[in-house]
């Protein structure tokens, strides 16, 4: 079936969510375009091989605008975020169920242009899509498309955890920050900048992976993916739960100059910008250097760098600290600065 054949539309119909004939239609044209990371066995509920003691779980729903943007679309995300937060817990990410909520109107070729996104970024990040649903709404009950994924993984080493962390130990980012929301904000405004800034959005699983065999256990205490709420959010989180204050030097934050003029102009700060492919990993400061020579020898981790350090100070702060000493307190924000933008 092709896409000019879906009950002879090329855009989703009401009658594609009834579960009759245009529904088997719509079920199998998604089967067919997601081709071999869909085991295909379409029953109530998959069964799954897990040869571990433990898995990881984790589901999230993507709702997003733009959902089609310049080296991405809302499909990418939806496995990027789901397949990131199961490796930065420590598991091997493996499997993956889709829910999609497609608005009439949609049209087939951009439902199957998301698909295609799917599929692609499940075959990087070599996880399955084991289960599925599908739910049409009416004109203006959805921004073309939602989606929802939960996924699942298997420990093959310990956990990591956020309990983990000690004083001293080094804050390192995989990569710059800001340029996902600068991306997707200035196709929205108008500005330009999407030609300069692309979305960060990648599945990040084999570098964690690669980084974790690459060094000692424990050299990484602990991981986060830097999404809502920007890097603000997780260091306040680690602050927090750790009753610490956390150092960040300013002049080693990595913003593309783009980006930073960009901010500048939307008036919104990149620390507070939502990523979608970049981690925060606290490290033992003994492994500092091995940890970021590995992160620099594997794709997504090229721009590594240490952003700051876990003080012995008992303070639950975030501080930024310029190049001439100055500490100035990072707060945390009370509600949304940004639009939702993963």
């Amino acid at each position: 079936m092709t896409a000019s054949t879906a009950g002879s539309s090329d855009e989703i119909l009401l009658d594609h969510g009834t579960g009759a004939k245009l529904s088997q239609e719509l079920v199998q044209l998604i089967a067919d375009t997601l081709g071999d990371v869909y085991v295909g066995i379409m029953e109530d509920s998959a069964i799954l091989p897990v040869e571990t003691g433990r898995i990881a779980m984790t589901t999230d729903s993507f709702v997003v605008d733009p959902p089609f943007f310049g080296n991405g679309d809302i499909g990418k995300i939806a496995v990027c975020g789901t397949v990131n937060d199961l490796a930065v817990a420590g598991s091997r990410p493996k499997y993956l169920t889709l829910g999609l909520i497609l608005e009439t109107g949609l049209l087939i070729e951009r439902l199957k242009q998301v698909l295609v996104s799917i599929r692609e970024t499940a075959r990087e990040a070599g996880v399955q899509i084991v289960g599925g649903d599908t739910k049409v709404v009416r004109k203006g009950e959805a921004d073309q498309l939602y989606l929802n994924t939960a996924g699942v993984g298997v420990f093959e080493r310990e956990p990591l955890s956020m309990t983990d962390v000690r004083p001293g130990d080094k804050v390192i980012l995989s990569g710059p920050i800001g340029n996902h929301t600068v991306h997707l904000l200035s196709i929205r405004e108008g500005l330009g900048f999407e030609q300069r800034v692309d979305s960060d959005c990648a599945p990040l699983n084999n570098l964690i992976d690669g980084v974790l065999d690459r060094v000692p256990a424990g050299a990484v205490r602990s991981m986060r993916d830097v999404t809502r709420g920007g890097l603000t959010a997780v260091l306040h989180e680690y602050a927090g739960k750790l009753g610490r204050t956390i150092r960040v030097d300013t002049p080693s934050l990595p913003i593309q100059h783009e980006t930073a003029m960009a901010a500048d102009m939307l008036g919104i700060n990149p620390l507070h910008c939502a990523n979608e492919g970049c981690l925060a990993v606290f490290v033992d400061p003994a492994a500092e250097a091995d940890v970021l020579a590995a992160l620099r020898s594997l794709p997504y981790g090229e721009h590594a760098v240490t952003i700051g350090e876990i003080s012995e100070d008992t303070e639950v702060l975030v501080l930024l600290r310029d190049a001439d000493g100055r500490e100035t307190q990072l707060e945390e924000l009370l509600g949304a600065e940004l639009p939702r933008l993963c």
